[in-house]
């Protein structure tokens, strides 16, 4: 197949389809300029609009620019320059958007970190991101200081949720959110001159946003602020919101979900900071706060999993809130997927022009929101189709389906591996060239993913890596729990499939190895895993005493998938 010839006809396909709303061509309203300069424009601009409220503390536009403007000259003051990876080891809470903006400010690279890892995991990304000082919650200090020996950390910086924390809330408070960590040293920043501003390089890294993969650990992909740039233009406009652009002074943003995912820190940093738009973050999810927040803030677009939508509708607060100015709700199919039924029961209690929609297709590797789904909703064609339905590709961007075998285009309708091409995409893993070469070829990403395109040219998801297990929407590589069971003493090997699960959609299923004369107590390595691994890596583990090997010396999982299904079936008969 002429490739050319089959993206021209692709081009064409999509074209005919496209929606009324949005734009076809990447657009940059401020101009091809560093997020953080969007930053400085709307402090200019709108000095005293919310950018972050945080449980009633709102921090403006004018005080988030001053803020992260002392964060890069206390970066300065301890000796990090440009190019230098700074770790961020925090909840959802305005001291990560402080610190992230702050990092990028001084030129160096930003590291979010999973503040739910636990001593290998988070050893292993502040040792391969070689970050040498860190931003950590006072919570979880014992934690590092247990690793940082191990690592080349020499400075820590902590703070505390509750610095940032309002003297009267004006939605529920988490009592986590009260402290009672390690002595915050938060007044170091607020006491530090503010940084001289630098002329942003949009091509230098900027992030390490670590995935998983199908080999071996974490890996750290490359990022950029035009990486950062172009993914907040398009999805802001894929998702029909900051509609002016210019103003943008209407978009209310409601985000639980975590900012140091990379979906997170779209649409609960990016999006936001492009258009001007205020952002109400909270730590985490929880249905009485959202319910308030909605309602005081006149929020307008939100993302979350469809299991936090039905717990919505089922909250005893429901219909007693007023969720009208709620047009953009975005819903994310993990364990329970959307139906036409739930979408239509929402709309009847929040209004017709509130229609619940899936998220876009992404990935770490391209900086996610890759695809456009609003305008499929006539019909509920974006959810009558075959699923999952991720519709067409944002501006800019190409997807291209290929046989995995010989790398071959396939035609409309086949399935094979989804390939992408889009200014987003990762520079490299980083210091893996290997790697980057298997999965960066001639300017395409390929996901390992399988899914085909319809007639219209729209993609269709049908599985991630084959591999990849979803606990409550968090993904979970089998080759990274594998990793981290063969450390412990006991474990020969361990080889880990998907168990279903009804409240979590999946879990991990480890069947692990003993080492010759070891006699393996699962009780004993569950509470091991718990200490090493974050809580929604953890496996149910079966003992065996040899894998079911093929001629080549390749575990058969096919046939620890078949156990899986037999156990599942099972505990559900």
């Amino acid at each position: 197949m002429d490739l050319d010839a089959h993206r021209a006809d692709l081009h064409r396909r999509r074209q005919r389809v496209w929606p009324d709303a949005v734009p076809r061509e990447v657009g940059y309203p401020e101009g091809e300029v560093a997020i953080t300069e969007h930053l400085r424009i709307w402090a200019r601009r709108t000095p005293d609009r919310a950018a972050i409220v945080f449980y009633g503390r709102e921090i403006t536009y004018g005080e988030l620019d001053e803020l992260s403007d002392r964060f890069a000259g206390w970066l300065e003051s301890v000796g990090v320059g440009p190019g230098d990876r700074v770790g961020v080891l925090l909840p959802n809470c305005p001291q990560f958007v402080v610190a992230m903006l702050g990092i990028l400010k001084r030129g160096a690279v930003h590291v979010p970190v999973n503040p739910l890892f636990r001593e290998h995991e988070l050893t292993h990304e502040l040792t391969d991101a070689g970050v040498e000082v860190l931003v950590a919650v006072d919570t979880l200090v014992p934690l590092v200081e247990a690793v940082r020996p191990r690592t080349a950390v020499r400075e820590v910086l902590v703070t505390s949720l509750a610095d940032m924390l309002p003297e009267h809330p004006a939605l529920p408070v988490p009592d986590a959110l009260r402290g009672g960590g390690a002595a915050s040293t938060w007044s170091r920043v607020l006491g530090s001159p503010r940084a001289q501003p630098r002329e942003a390089d949009l091509d230098a890294l900027a992030a390490l946003n670590y995935t998983g993969g199908t080999t071996g650990m974490p890996k750290g992909c490359e990022h950029t602020q035009r990486h950062m740039l172009y993914t907040a233009v398009t999805a802001a406009a894929a998702s029909e919101v900051g509609a002016a652009f210019g103003s943008g002074g209407d978009d209310v943003f409601l985000v639980y979900v975590p900012i140091f995912w990379i979906a997170g820190e779209d649409f609960g940093i990016l999006v936001p900071l492009v258009v001007g738009a205020t952002v109400v973050l909270l730590t985490r999810w929880d249905p009485a706060a959202v319910l308030a927040g909605i309602e005081r803030y006149r929020v307008t677009s939100m993302i979350g999993t469809v299991d936090n939508y039905v717990e919505l509708m089922e909250h005893p607060d429901f219909g007693e809130r007023d969720l009208s100015s709620l047009r953009q709700p975005r819903a994310m199919s993990f364990v329970r997927k959307l139906t036409v039924d739930i979408r239509r029961r929402w709309q009847r209690a929040v209004g017709e022009h509130s229609v619940l929609r899936e998220g876009s297709y992404g990935m770490t590797e391209t900086h996610t929101a890759d695809s456009i789904v609003s305008g499929f909703q006539d019909g509920d064609h974006d959810l009558l189709a075959e699923p999952v339905f991720c519709g067409l590709p944002v501006p800019g961007t190409e997807f291209l389906i290929v046989d995995e075998g010989s790398g071959e285009p396939l035609p409309v309708g086949e399935r094979g591996e989804i390939l992408v091409r889009s200014p987003s995409l990762l520079t490299g893993y980083w210091r893996n060239p290997e790697a980057t070469a298997r999965a960066l070829r001639d300017g395409w990403l390929h996901t390992g993913d399988v899914g085909f395109l319809d007639d219209d040219g729209c993609l269709h998801f049908l599985g991630r890596n084959k591999e990849m297990i979803k606990v409550n929407g968090m993904s979970v590589f089998p080759s990274e729990v594998e990793a981290l069971l063969t450390r412990h003493g006991d474990v020969l090997t361990a080889a880990v499939a998907p168990l279903s699960d009804p409240a979590k959609g999946q879990v991990p299923l480890a069947f692990v190895q003993p080492v010759d004369g070891a006699d393996i107590d699962v009780a004993e390595l569950t509470a091991w895993a718990r200490q090493n691994m974050a809580p929604y890596k953890v496996p149910r583990f079966q003992v065996v005493e040899a894998m079911p090997m093929t001629t080549t010396g390749k575990i058969k999982k096919g046939e620890l998938l078949d156990v899986a299904h037999r156990l599942a079936a099972g505990a559900a008969s």
